[in-house]
């Protein structure tokens, strides 16, 4: 009956190792700090491009987030007309905390402007584009700004090739696991 009790106690140490391996292999979003080291502000440099430059050089994906930081100012998330006019009279989203994080949660074009008046006329506004499944590249590397976990590989056409990695570990952690079974 002990050998039992012994045997029950490191099989349940087994479930636990593989059941946290499995559930630490979830495929989660990456946080894009906007503007990296400039921040959220009307753009240092004069160009009225500088933030949409920014985003053109990243790949976002539902799932994705972008994280807005600045001081005196805030973030809308408005529609593509009021992006164009400057508008910030209707936002859909509207934050001035100081760090603002967007979940990207679907594709398509998100529109952001500044709240503050004439900010947006001079070049603190961006629209990012968030890729649908059907356009992400296969194998691609990750961009270098960006904070967060890194989102799972891609096989050539495309895939997702987290399955792979999820039998590897699950291999590794079995054979990790066999002397403890040895002592029965």
């Amino acid at each position: 009956m002990a050998a039992l009790s012994f045997w029950s106690g490191k099989a349940l140490i087994v479930i636990l190792v593989l059941l946290s391996s499995v559930g630490s292999l979830s495929v989660t979003g990456v946080d894009y700090e906007v503007g990296d080291d400039e921040g959220w502000k009307v753009p240092s440099s004069g160009d009225p491009q500088f933030y949409n430059q920014w985003a053109s050089k990243n790949r976002f994906r539902v799932g994705d987030a972008v994280v807005f930081k600045y001081r005196k100012d805030s973030v809308m998330v408005v529609t593509e007309e009021d992006y164009g006019n400057c508008n910030s009279s209707h936002p859909i989203l509207f934050d001035n905390g100081g760090r603002t994080e967007v979940d990207l949660d679907r594709s398509g074009p998100f529109f952001f402007i500044s709240g503050i008046v004439g900010h947006c006329q001079m070049g603190q506004k961006m629209i990012v584009k968030v890729l649908s499944s059907s356009e992400e590249p296969g194998g691609s590397p990750a961009p270098a700004n960006q904070t967060g976990p890194a989102a799972a590989p891609t096989a050539p056409d495309g895939s997702a090739a987290a399955p792979a990695t999820v039998v590897s570990s699950l291999l590794w952690v079995l054979l990790l696991s066999v002397p403890l079974f040895s002592s029965v």
